[in-house]
């Protein structure tokens, strides 16, 4: 999937007519962000003049609940921490015809969300996806850099196409996406999910290339590049576990069968020369192993089935909402 470029003049021209027709929700979960909030509202009040914002703090121990009650935006409080908890509330509470999703640490592009939005709405997508585009060197550290590139790649292998930057956190979603999405991550891997859900479904998705900024000063990153990577990779390999249990279980049972048939043959050897089996221990290992790789397949099969049923459950979750057309239509006047 190649990203589309900035947002041009016409675009968000077209955007701003969106807005007007639509019930826009801006989601920017927060945790100590006392030095950013303040400018991440005025600029989504500036570039979404019509929209609603709303700021789910998370246990913050700083000023970052006054700051955003005083700069105008709709604060409400997520007590169970963790950037996926924030999200999963968000998601069950607002109600809205679009919903634009950002941190609040005032590194994302607020102009950018008329592109997004406007693309959203246009090509009928369910989702958009900011690829960020560093404007300072400082902006986008080398470690996250080098992990969200190991991690969009191996996704990609593992469920098909994927995102150019999967870990980004700035994101346009219509609200049938919102309403059937199953949340479940408790961290910073709710972004890794987001992606697997649409990948999974298949459903119509975009890109758009967007700045991004350093962090103000006085505001600092809650991320751990090695804490936080590894739980990405848990996150995506029990997706994996979950969603493609074929290709994981039918694995493990066809390595354990070579291991087994390799345990075996020098014993079938030894047979067919003295017509023994001195090595009854080895006979039994080799049996249990072909055992386990066999039951191994079994379990694929039979997962296999019930993630086709939960994968329908999901779509049907899906097409039980409404469409952004129809979402449009019912907002006009």
């Amino acid at each position: 999937m190649m990203p589309s470029e900035l947002p041009t003049d016409g675009n968000a021209n077209s955007a701003v007519e969106i807005v007007g027709r639509s019930r826009i929700a801006v989601l920017v979960p927060c945790y100590n962000e006392e030095a950013a909030i303040g400018k991440v509202i005025a600029d989504f009040r500036s570039a979404l003049p019509d929209a609603a914002i709303y700021v789910y703090d998370n246990n913050s121990t700083d000023r970052t609940v006054e700051v955003a009650q005083g700069a105008g935006a709709i604060v409400r409080r997520e007590q169970h921490q963790g950037k996926g908890r924030v999200v999963r509330r968000m998601f069950t509470d607002i109600d809205a015809d679009i919903y634009v999703l950002v941190d609040g640490d005032a590194t994302y592009d607020a102009p950018s969300a008329r592109g997004m939005i406007d693309m959203l709405v246009t090509e009928r997508l369910d989702m958009v996806c900011a690829v960020r585009v560093d404007r300072d060197q400082a902006a986008y550290r080398l470690g996250h850099r080098a992990g969200n590139r190991l991690l969009t790649g191996f996704v990609a292998h593992v469920f098909g196409q994927s995102f150019t930057d999967m870990l980004s956190g700035y994101r346009v979603f219509t609200r049938r996406f919102v309403k059937s999405f199953p949340a479940l991550s408790g961290g910073f891997e709710i972004e890794t999910e987001l992606t697997v859900h649409a990948l999974e479904l298949e459903l119509p998705v975009g890109e758009l290339r967007t700045p991004y900024y350093s962090r103000p000063v006085g505001s600092a990153s809650k991320l751990s590049t090695w804490r936080d990577g590894f739980r990405i990779l848990r996150t995506v390999l029990r997706l994996y576990r979950a969603e493609r249990p074929l290709p994981l279980f039918t694995g493990l049972g066809v390595s354990l069968a070579i291991v087994a048939i390799g345990i075996a043959i020098p014993i079938f050897i030894t047979y067919i020369q003295d017509g023994i089996v001195p090595r009854l221990p080895s006979a039994v290992l080799s049996t249990g192993v072909m055992l386990l790789a066999f039951l191994s397949i079994a379990c694929g099969l039979i997962l296999d089935t019930v993630t086709r049923g939960r994968r329908e459950l999901k779509l049907l979750a899906y097409l039980a909402q409404r469409a952004p057309a129809e979402e449009r239509r019912r907002s006009r006047p």
